[in-house]
């Protein structure tokens, strides 16, 4: 185990965990729905799922029944990989496209396959304990009878008339009394319950083969989307090969393309090339080095991450030591740089996770991408669909070129870190390009600086914007000024930018949880 400081030097409104069965997530009534689970005799699968499915319910901001997901799980013995993003429409062409100068956001035509039900299947299937159908109850109670909406959701669900004020069933759904629910408001969603009483009482078939299927086509062809039975009914959850990187003897490990989460790997790779520790912890040598080095992880993932059949290139070769010490060369510790991608020798979201008393421990990522998602909302069913379309390329050529029956690039990461063959760390930070800025900045913190996990997680952020950078608000003025005369283009922009993690430290006898303070959530366990 490693010897955290256990100072907090940052201002919080969190305190970490310490107890045997832990659920950490970004809503307090989410958590509290895995809890159950594990208090009803469940494992830390039955608690994650349960988690998921009342994360659609109770956090429609940033996730939805319509959305797409991955996780990472360790079973006791081993980690696994899951892979449930949804695919393009087969009807969907390069040609199609050409109508416009950039990716829709909004529309049928940010729309791709919802994969985040199938993972709610699968995972319970390959690992779960409790029946399928109890994993349910706490969503379905609080969408029959209603939430509290909290401060940071009615704040996100504020901006949702004037995005979406194109989308009439949206409105109906989403907007009851013409306006976003207030703090404190009570928020009920009957559609939604019954669709996930559909869901649970079929086991997912209704969703993918069956009646839910049938309105959410029925609901394409009237409006103009290209969703169609087919389509749906050939979505399949895929197991992956995880992709990983030693970082001071420690493995993080990430989903492979067409995930990001290879940034994280690239940052830390180049790092491993500089002695970080050799330089202040918030300093500006040790920020300029980090900034730097995911400036070059992000334009080689910007340039190959797409689909993972259609990259071009062996993702493998980008985490070679080799490539790694040769980007690592091109940091100036001086002044910033405009880095292009490198040629390889060959050779709106939330996150969840949870851990029980028999090892069991889960990293699960789940979101409809842009806040509400597209704005389509299939009628009287609560079905709100992700616009995870809009992550394609309209540059002809590009790897990530849109087209039919093809997986987008994609942001949502679950983390994972073990430890000479055993587990360490599950963690995610949500946000959009801030997940692998973020899961980098955790693993710098806590095992370069040995800040424990609520410190790490109530540290001040940075996020990288192309050739910009945002800072948080709590680094100190003359580090930013250094910065600055470096040649780093300082951006301002609001604190919602720099995402919010949640984070499972195994001990020796049981998990230290923490919960990020730029969210609702919380962390409990027994």
């Amino acid at each position: 185990m490693i010897q955290f400081n256990w100072e907090f030097p940052y201002a919080s409104k969190r305190m970490p965990l310490m107890a045997r069965n832990i659920v950490a997530t970004s809503q307090p009534l989410a958590a509290q729905a895995g809890l159950k689970m594990l208090q009803k005799g469940g494992n830390a699968v039955d608690a994650g799922v349960a988690t998921a499915i009342a994360l659609t319910v109770v956090e429609p901001t940033m996730n939805g029944i319509g959305g797409d997901a991955f996780a990472i799980v360790w079973d006791g013995k081993e980690l696994h990989g899951l892979n449930t993003s949804g695919r393009s429409p087969a009807a969907w062409n390069f040609e199609h496209f050409s109508q416009y100068k950039s990716m829709p956001l909004l529309g049928w035509d940010s729309v791709t396959i919802p994969g985040a039900v199938s993972s709610w299947v699968e995972l319970s299937n390959r690992f779960g304990y409790l029946p399928f159908e109890d994993l349910f109850e706490p969503a379905i109670e609080y969408a029959y009878n209603g939430f509290l909406v909290p401060p940071i959701t009615a704040e996100t669900w504020s901006s949702a008339p004037k995005v979406y004020k194109d989308f009439p069933e949206f409105a109906a759904a989403f907007l009851p009394n013409g306006r976003p629910p207030k703090v404190g408001e009570k928020f009920e969603f009957k559609a939604q319950a019954k669709t996930l009483e559909r869901i649970a009482e079929t086991k997912g078939e209704a969703f993918y083969h069956g009646d839910l299927a049938e309105k959410i086509v029925a609901h394409a062809k009237a409006t103009g989307g290209l969703i169609t039975k087919e389509d749906l009914a050939s979505h399949q959850p895929e197991w992956v090969e995880i992709i990983s990187i030693n970082y001071h003897g420690l493995i993080l490990h990430e989903i492979p393309p067409n995930g990001q989460g290879i940034a994280a790997l690239l940052m830390l790779g180049i790092l491993e090339n500089w002695n970080i520790q050799d330089y202040p912890v918030d300093s500006a040598d040790s920020l300029h080095l980090q900034i730097e080095a995911m400036k070059l992880a992000f334009a080689d993932t910007y340039r190959y991450v797409s689909d993972l059949f259609n990259m071009g290139i062996d993702y493998k070769d980008l985490l070679s030591p080799n490539y790694l010490s040769q980007r690592a060369k091109l940091i100036d510790l001086e002044k910033t740089q405009d880095p292009g991608y490198g040629i390889p020798e060959h050779g709106d979201t939330v996150y969840l996770t949870t851990a029980d008393e028999n090892g069991m421990m889960v990293s699960f990522i789940q979101s409809n991408f842009l806040g509400f998602g597209s704005g389509i909302v299939v009628p009287d069913t609560g079905i709100s669909l992700q616009n995870r379309g809009a992550c394609f390329s309209l540059e002809r050529g590009h790897p990530n070129q849109v087209e039919g029956g093809k997986r987008p690039f994609h942001t949502i990461i679950p983390a994972f870190v073990t430890k000479d063959g055993q587990p360490l760390m599950s963690f995610g930070v949500m946000g959009g390009a801030m997940q692998p800025q973020g899961h980098a900045q955790i693993m710098i913190r806590m095992f370069d600086y040995n800040q424990n996990p609520q410190a790490a997680l109530d540290a001040p952020r940075w996020h990288v914007f192309k050739n910009e950078v945002a800072f948080e608000s709590s680094f100190k003025p003359e580090v930013l000024e250094d910065l600055s005369k470096r040649g780093h283009k300082i951006k301002s922009v609001e604190e919602w930018w720099f995402g919010g993690a949640q984070l499972i430290y195994k001990l020796a006898d049981g998990y230290c949880g923490a919960s990020d303070p730029r969210k609702d959530g919380q962390v409990v366990g027994f």
